[in-house]
C-alpha cells in the first residue's frame, strides 16, 4: 500500500535550555502512511532536521516515538542487540550516521518477537559501506514507554507497528539505510549498561 501525503506543518527548531537539556519542539509527519499488514504498520516521514551535539548524558527530550532525528551525545552505540534500554542520545547519533534502530515495547515479555527480529538482522547481507567490524548497521533494543509495541527509526523516518512483521521491517531497512546526513559506518561504543543512571 502506498503511504499517501498528509500536508501537516512541520516545526524545524530544536531548543537548548541552559542547564544543558535539550527539548525538541513538537513536530507533525509530513508524510504518513495507512496501516499496513497484519501488523497495522505505520510510515511516517518528518522534515526539518537538527543534530546539535550535547553534553553526553545530558536530560534529552524528543517529540517523536522513537525519535528520527534531534540533538544527541557525541559517542554513539555500537550496531548490536541490547537487552536494556540504551540512552536515545547515543541512539540518534546512529541515526545520524545512517542505521537503522529496532525497538520494542513489551512490558509482558515477548521473546519469541525478539528472537524473530534477530533472526531477521542475522539474515542481512554484510553492508558493503561499513568497516570490517561492523557487520550491518543496525541496533535492536528495548524501549518502555514506546508509542507502540514495535517501531523502527532511520534519520527523518519512523515505522511503528503491533507487532514484528520482517517483511515490512526488511523494506523500512532497504528504503532507509545509509541515508544520514554523515555516511559513517564505523563502532560505536559497545555499551554494557546504561551510562547515565
Amino acid at each position: 500500500m502506498r503511504p499517501h501525503r498528509a500536508l501537516l506543518p512541520t516545526i524545524l527548531l530544536a531548543v537548548s535550555c541552559a542547564d544543558g537539556e535539550s527539548v525538541q519542539p513538537p513536530l507533525n509527519a509530513l508524510e504518513q502512511s495507512e496501516p499496513m499488514g497484519k501488523c497495522a504498520a505505520v510510515l511516517r516521514r518528518y522534515e526539518g532536521a537538527t543534530a546539535e551535539h550535547v553534553r553526553e548524558c545530558s536530560a534529552l527530550e524528543y517529540s517523536t516515538s522513537p525519535p528520527v532525528f534531534g540533538s544527541h551525545y557525541p559517542t554513539w552505540a555500537a550496531y548490536q542487540t541490547y537487552d536494556f534500554p540504551v540512552p536515545l542520545g547515543y541512539l540518534v547519533h546512529d541515526l545520524e550516521h545512517g542505521a537503522v534502530v529496532l525497538f520494542y515495547d513489551c512490558p509482558e515479555g515477548c521473546a519469541d518477537e525478539v528472537a524473530e527480529a534477530q533472526a531477521f538482522i542475522d539474515s542481512l547481507p554484510a553492508d558493503p559501506r561499513c568497516a570490517a567490524e561492523v557487520r550491518v548497521q543496525v541496533v535492536l533494543v528495548p524501549r518502555p514507554g514506546l508509542s507502540s509495541r514495535w517501531a523502527a527509526s532511520a534519520w527523518g523516518r519512523s515505522l511503528n507497528a503491533d507487532c514484528f512483521d520482517s517483511y515490512i521491517f526488511g523494506q523500512f531497512y532497504a528504503d532507509n539505510i545509509g541515508r544520514g546526513p554523515e555516511d559513517l559506518c564505523t563502532q560505536g561504543v559497545a555499551l554494557a549498561s546504561d551510562p547515565c543512571r
